[in-house]
């Protein structure tokens, strides 16, 4: 097995002002390739942190992958740090920022900055080769020691994956499945286990269990004929509550099963503020079944856009199940959809009382069978519960078109 070591290099990565993503990127692209990835660091901008990682690492990893430090600024220091660890100065690769400057050539303004930025963005360790920047303006840079070989990638994550597919095509070309998921709605994870015993205990095959509410998501990995086993054997022992193969998210499994069906589907959201709606077009080519999610955030808006009654906002209030299932009714008619689920409640932190706490949320699913209405208490803060709101809403969606 192939070993990696993945480390992102940035102080705003440790103090929470930006999210790393180019680790997770890459992890899930090594695991399906069956590679063992040793470990994630996180490290400042320090050259000393720098020429630690590559001391802890080279020698004891196949691969290591570093990500960031690479632009213009002064806090950039990973191509000293390398510099400095393989004891060589830098050097300009005039050629291959030559091939940047070429490809903006047309646009005055970004040639302009691209051009102010050359040193040091051309810059790279004598001892170490280029690796050409398709979709920036940094160099990154390349060069093996003790058998390990190391990357250096700007931390941009449309550029670092766009120089990572470059140099590593192999690890994003389609095979056999090292690794399977399912996704299993309305089960505690423990009811789960129970029922697969046999997978859960292979020696062979590694199974992580996620839940997520509504949805627990089970990860095989391990050789391609005992994944496939493992995922058609839980499969079959879920039936009708695990999401189609080939689904990734809820979202994903609403848009497949729609077109499987033939129909299309819409939403009518509150306290969500069109996330169900979001969720849904984040999805490539979901236009063919999605049509449309509208957000009535205040009562007259219910009243005007979908139809909800006077009296049932006056008498039930706008949390209720009489304004769930009229908000899922008129979204059907607006938008002539087959199906149609919506999001009333209360998201917090503020708002709730006594009979409506916050995190009291009602669900409405229209579709040819007719309307209900299911209710939840969604726990957690503002976000989480807008969160979980979402993700019931599509699992409760995705049931009615299955059903």
């Amino acid at each position: 097995m192939n070993s990696a070591v993945l480390a992102a290099i940035g102080d705003e990565l440790l103090s929470g002002a930006r999210l790393e993503r180019n680790a997770h990127f890459m992890a899930g692209n090594f695991h399906a390739k069956g590679w063992e990835v040793k470990r994630i660091e996180i490290i400042s901008d320090d050259e000393d942190e720098i020429t630690g990682l590559l001391s802890r690492w080279i020698g004891k990893t196949d691969l290591l992958i570093i990500s960031g430090g690479l632009g213009p600024t002064h806090d950039d220091r990973t191509r000293h740090a390398i510099a400095k660890y393989l004891g060589c100065g830098l050097k300009a690769d005039d050629e291959s920022y030559d091939r940047i400057l070429s490809r903006v050539k047309d646009d005055p303004r970004r040639y302009a900055y691209t051009a102010s930025v050359r040193d040091p963005q051309a810059m790279i360790p004598e001892m170490a080769q280029t690796v050409f920047n398709p979709a920036g303006f940094a160099l990154g840079m390349k060069f093996e020691r003790n058998g390990t070989k190391v990357i250096a990638l700007p931390g941009v994550p449309f550029e670092y994956e766009a120089m990572i597919r470059q140099e590593l095509p192999g690890i994003f070309a389609h095979d056999e499945k090292r690794v399977a998921s399912v996704i299993i709605l309305d089960t505690p994870e423990m009811t789960i286990a129970g029922k697969i015993p046999e997978v859960i205990s292979h020696s062979a095959l590694h199974v992580s269990i996620l839940p997520a509410f509504p949805q627990v998501e089970l990860i095989f990995r391990g050789e391609p004929e005992i994944v496939a086993w493992a995922e058609g054997l839980t499969r079959s022992r879920f039936e009708g509550l695990a999401l189609p193969e080939g689904s990734r998210s809820i979202a994903d499994a609403v848009l497949i099963e729609a077109r499987k069906k033939g129909v299309h589907v819409a939403c009518a959201e509150s306290c969500t503020g069109g996330l169900v709606g979001g969720a849904l077009t984040e999805i490539a080519g979901s236009s063919d079944v999605f049509n449309g999610s509208a957000v009535t955030y205040c009562n007259d808006a219910k009243h005007e856009i979908l139809g909800v009654k006077a009296e049932t906002l006056r008498d039930f209030g706008a949390v209720s199940s009489e304004c769930a299932c009229e908000m899922a009714e008129g979204a059907l008619k607006v938008y002539g959809a087959d199906y149609a689920v919506s999001i009333t409640g209360i998201a917090g932190p503020d708002g709730g009382s006594e009979s409506k706490p916050v995190g009291t949320v009602w669900f409405g699913v229209a579709g040819r069978e007719g309307v209900r209405a299911v209710m939840r208490r969604l726990p957690g803060k503002r976000e989480e519960v807008r969160t979980r709101a979402v993700r019931f809403a599509l699992s409760e969606l995705w049931k009615e078109i299955h059903s």
